[in-house]
């Protein structure tokens, strides 16, 4: 165990992956891939600072993928701070093609673009396919239509396709490699093995990033920030602000002030479970505040999503701010259980071209004259970091492996205005999808499980009677880290059991229908 003493001295000094940010769609499975190998990992956009990624030190650099072509003007390159760090370089897919030419190599459009499994041929040895056979084929996954053409000087080919004859490369002096493939993805046969080579042999991290040594880190970070003070959390009953609360319980102990909030936007039957588990069992200090109605009235006449997420926000600092001063004493930090995917998916970086994809309510809604400070100490982990940290807090098990829920909780599972009605309708969808996935023993098979509310209607006939009524979208997908998801294949009759169950049982309802698009390019929830 690291001593607390040293702990701040030991985050600093921890070894770490630079993972620099083209815009991949799996940029974030890069940063993961390398936090499995117990390596700390952190995501910066490719035009950051040269002073910010100094001040890192990281062991190692990944440059990601991205959208872009290499064969453009003004596409984004490598910085030249990153060679001047002369640690070791992995360019994946466009990092590979913008290492090439930024060496002098060539990159063309290719005739024959490859998406998807194709195979390798390792050419030669080399510590990155360390483990592999020369001449022997892999399978691995292709998102490419751009190649390197022509190899830059004092640069050898590694790998090849039947497609792309420059598959890898690396530089013949210095430690400066390149996939045009996508280690990362667990398409890729051996991914984890060639990434575990360039961080564990190549840059010589040290495994230091482990769960034991993360939950004394956190709580002497806690107590550090907050002092004897009073700690305000807005507790959901879901995984993040769970083990937030754990944390926070084991740092200050009856300091900390959990507020539930009944948004009206929450599953059927939640504030009585998070009552019965938090306040009952977990003996936690916990106020439960009933504000469905202003929640309601703020959101009225609301459809665009990005607004309703901010609204949704604003109004649960405004009745954390009520709370607190109500309060004997003065609760100078709101605590929020942000996870490091909901800052990158808020483009909570500092990139100068940074891309929304959605606002979280813990990061995108909260307003600038917010009276609390913030304390946030799970916002540089993955959602399966997370529920590690909460097995070792002794958080019960169905609770980690509970489905995840967004914060702005229905709020944005019902697509266009919310109302009550809707609200009820959708609440009792998802309870019957909920209930069967148990019962048929899927729930722990699949990541993420719910109904959505579309903004239409359509035709059915139940018995004589025609009709005319709503329709509830079913969602179901894997996922490793939640940054990529594919939908999941659930039995027919399981899905035509759940859709006469809602049918049947919700008169409002005419027609249920099955989501089977994948994240990308579609996002898990619909707003």
């Amino acid at each position: 165990m690291i001593n607390s003493d040293n702990l701040s001295r030991e985050k600093k000094y921890i070894d770490k992956i630079l993972v620099l940010d083209f815009g991949s769609q799996y940029t974030q499975l890069i940063a993961r891939r390398i936090r499995e190998l117990n390596v700390y990992s952190e995501i910066l956009p490719w035009d950051i600072s040269a002073e910010r990624i100094k001040s890192l030190n990281p062991r190692g650099v990944i440059l990601s993928g991205g959208p872009e072509s290499v064969t453009e003007s003004n596409t984004p390159r490598i910085p030249n701070t990153i060679f001047e760090l002369d640690v070791p370089v992995l360019g994946i897919c466009y990092g590979m093609q913008t290492l090439a030419e930024q060496f002098g190599g060539q990159v063309t459009s290719s005739k024959n673009k490859e998406f998807g499994h194709t195979k390798i041929v390792i050419q030669s040895s080399s510590l990155l396919f360390d483990g592999f056979i020369a001449g022997s084929e892999a399978d691995v996954w292709m998102s490419h239509g751009d190649h390197v053409s022509t190899l830059p000087d004092e640069f050898n080919s590694i790998a090849s396709t039947s497609s792309a004859p420059i598959a890898a490369m690396e530089h013949n002096t210095k430690p400066i490699y390149a996939l045009q493939f996508h280690p990362e993805v667990t398409h890729t046969e051996k991914g984890n093995e060639i990434l575990n080579n360039f961080t564990c042999k190549i840059c010589k991290c040290a495994t230091q990033w482990k769960i034991e040594n993360l939950i004394e880190q956190k709580i002497h970070e806690i107590k550090e920030t907050v002092g004897d003070q009073k700690v305000l959390l807005g507790l959901s009953g879901g995984v993040d602000s769970s083990v937030t609360a754990m944390l926070l319980d084991k740092s200050i102990g009856k300091n900390l002030i959990c507020v539930f909030v009944d948004n009206g936007l929450l599953r059927k039957n939640e504030a009585k479970d998070v009552e019965k588990l938090f306040k009952d069992k977990m003996d936690l200090n916990l106020l439960i505040v009933d504000a469905k109605k202003i929640f309601y009235r703020h959101l009225k006449g609301v459809s665009d999503p990005e607004q309703k997420r901010k609204i949704i926000g604003r109004t649960f600092i405004d009745i954390f701010d009520n709370e607190a001063a109500k309060l004997k004493d003065d609760v100078n930090f709101l605590a929020q259980g942000t996870i490091y995917p909901d800052i990158i998916e808020s483009s909570g970086s500092e990139s100068k071209e940074a891309r929304v994809i959605k606002s979280h309510h813990n990061v995108g809604g909260l307003p600038d004259d917010m009276k609390m400070e913030l304390v946030e100490p799970l916002r540089d982990l993955f959602k399966d970091e997370v529920r590690k940290m909460g097995s070792e807090l002794g958080l019960p098990l169905d609770m980690l492996n509970r489905h995840p829920f967004p914060g702005p909780g229905l709020g944005v599972r019902i697509v266009g205005e919310i109302s009550e009605k809707k609200v009820l309708i959708l609440q009792n969808a998802d309870a019957i999808f909920i209930e069967e996935l148990i019962k048929a023993g899927l729930y722990d098979q699949v990541s993420q499980a719910f109904c959505a509310f579309l903004p239409i209607k359509s035709v059915g006939v139940v018995g004589d009677e025609r009709r005319y009524a709503h329709v509830i979208a079913i969602r179901a997908v894997e996922t490793v880290d939640f940054m990529t998801a594919t939908w999941a294949r659930l039995p027919y009759d399981f899905l035509a059991h759940v859709s006469s169950r809602i049918v049947n049982e919700l008169e409002n309802v005419s027609r249920v229908v099955y989501d089977i698009s994948s994240k990308p390019p579609a996002t898990i929830e619909w707003e």
